[in-house]
């Protein structure tokens, strides 16, 4: 039996501004990487904001592969700055720990959340942007 795994991505607005769509799900993969990067590369350049939002679907993510996490921490380090806030949404405990995690390198503010609805009012409110700093 096989497992299902990798990624799915798109590009869309909420109000007037751009946001970056992410599900991941199963135990992601290096050949994953090796084809969610191109994609994810295309989408940054077609954002002409400075600053992307992304909205990071995490409910059926399982984990990585060593050769995956590595591959994750790689496009962090290169893209985190392209970055202006990430919510992650997931309920599990380890996910909480990755937010902190990814944090340190991405130059984002980077929350776990554990429904859809918390984590695109975060994402788009600024009064609780305030709040957090």
């Amino acid at each position: 039996m096989s497992q299902q795994h990798g990624f799915s991505i798109g590009i869309g607005r909420i109000n007037d501004e751009f946001v970056i769509h992410m599900k991941a799900f199963g135990t992601l993969t290096h050949e994953d990487y090796k084809t969610i990067t191109p994609m994810l590369e295309g989408a940054f350049k077609q954002v002409e904001h400075p600053h992307i939002k992304v909205l990071a679907d995490m409910t059926h993510l399982e984990g990585w592969e060593l050769q995956a996490a590595w591959d994750d921490l790689k496009l962090g380090l290169k893209y985190g700055s392209h970055f202006e806030k990430v919510a992650l949404i997931g309920a599990q405990p380890w996910q909480d720990a990755l937010a902190k995690i990814a944090g340190w390198f991405v130059g984002a503010k980077v929350e776990q959340f554990s429904e859809y609805a918390q984590a695109k009012a975060w994402l788009f409110d600024k009064d609780k942007d305030k709040e957090k700093d």
